[in-house]
């Protein structure tokens, strides 16, 4: 069962603005270390292109995002986002969400991939004219 959920995807032109976010499924909460948001387009690795981590809140961009995308919590409504602003078609791809192994310390986001556990199902953006 996937414990994380994943929404706000879709399609936009270049220079548009998407906000994703990622909610906990029903019976499980969003108690990671830290929560990560990868991308993977077609014929490419996933890779992360933004974290925030839960100890305090600090927060990573992959360079080829910095500026454009910002990643936030709202704890209260138990769900992490992703607003994705100055969209360019390279940002194209299907997103997911995954938080970081238990056990991890809550003040570092991982670069691999292979420390988070949790994963959602992923949703598609596609930045096109």
């Amino acid at each position: 069962q996937l414990q994380l959920v994943e929404s706000g995807g879709g399609s936009v032109q270049p220079g548009g603005s998407l906000r994703l976010s990622c909610a906990a499924s029903a019976g499980f909460a969003l108690d990671y270390p830290a929560i990560g948001w990868f991308r993977q387009a077609p014929g490419k690795e996933r890779e992360r292109v933004s974290c925030i981590a839960t100890g305090d809140g600090s927060t990573m961009y992959a360079d080829s995002v910095k500026g454009r995308f910002t990643i936030s919590r709202d704890n209260a409504k138990n769900t992490v986002y992703l607003q994705m602003n100055s969209l360019k078609p390279e940002d194209t791809g299907v997103y997911y969400c995954a938080g970081q192994r238990r056990g991890s310390s809550s003040y570092v986001c991982y670069s691999s991939a292979s420390e988070y556990y949790y994963w959602g199902q992923g949703t598609q953006v596609t930045v096109s004219s």
